[in-house]
């Protein structure tokens, strides 16, 4: 059985469209892998496990019966979903990691991560991250009332949108530096990130070593995800 990776699924209120293919993906594709790997941005937006939109409670409910049924799911924090916490772990069957970690499959050990901390040159963005990231902030901003977190992350997703049109597209990829240095740290050949939005596999060499970094696609426009199975990756389409 394969080892199925997704990311940036970016699921809300605004997205009928890809929930109903995302949840058709868990159905048809995830419920006979042997473990399905969530690496970031599975909610355009998640301002506390209080949250019981429509969107979160379908998501959530879907993963929920394919981790009963057997299937192992782990996730990791996004840009966008960082607030996911164990409340949501409890709606959803689901394991949240680390960020970054290093899984063994088939006997082959592989660096999964969000992505966003290798794009460096994106100083503007970094700053904010290392902010949102902060505990004291977090335990702040999850006491507020729902209405106003929903809110205050309604403003954030717009200064986003304005930071992403205004910066050349080459600032917000990964950094070379910033890639090779994650290799040597953890010690493997294989790297599987998201984030860019720009799915595609690139072979590169550190350290006198061939090494490969398969980026997962986002869902805006179609669903994709990538299989790992007997040692052989392949990203695959799910034309909408």
């Amino acid at each position: 059985m394969a080892h199925l990776f997704v990311s940036d699924v970016h699921l809300g209120a605004d997205s009928a469209p890809a929930i109903g293919q995302f949840l058709e993906f868990l159905g048809a594709h995830a419920a006979r892998a042997e473990t399905l790997y969530i690496l970031g941005d599975l909610f355009e937006s998640w301002v506390g496990d209080d949250d019981r939109s429509d969107a979160g409670e379908r998501v959530c409910a879907a993963l929920l019966a394919l981790t009963g049924g057997g299937v192992p799911c782990f996730v990791l924090h996004g840009n966008r979903d960082f607030l996911l916490g164990a409340g949501f772990a409890v709606r959803s069957g689901c394991r949240l990691l680390s960020d970054p970690v290093v899984a063994e499959l088939d006997g082959e050990r592989v660096l999964i991560t969000h992505g966003d901390a290798l794009c460096t040159d994106d100083h503007s963005y970094q700053e904010l991250r290392s902010m949102v990231r902060a505990p004291d902030l977090q335990r702040r901003f999850l006491s507020l009332p729902l209405s106003s977190r929903e809110l205050l992350a309604d403003e954030v997703r717009a200064g986003s949108r304005r930071h992403t049109a205004r910066t050349v597209p080459a600032i917000m990829d990964v950094n070379a530096q910033a890639v090779e240095r994650a290799f040597r740290a953890a010690g493997v050949r294989r790297m599987i990130p998201g984030h860019t939005h720009r799915p595609g596999v690139h072979d590169l060499t550190v350290d006198g070593a061939s090494v490969q970094r398969i980026v997962l696609g986002a869902w805006y426009e179609q669903g994709s995800y990538l299989s790992c199975e007997r040692g052989s990756f392949e990203l695959r389409a799910l034309p909408r």
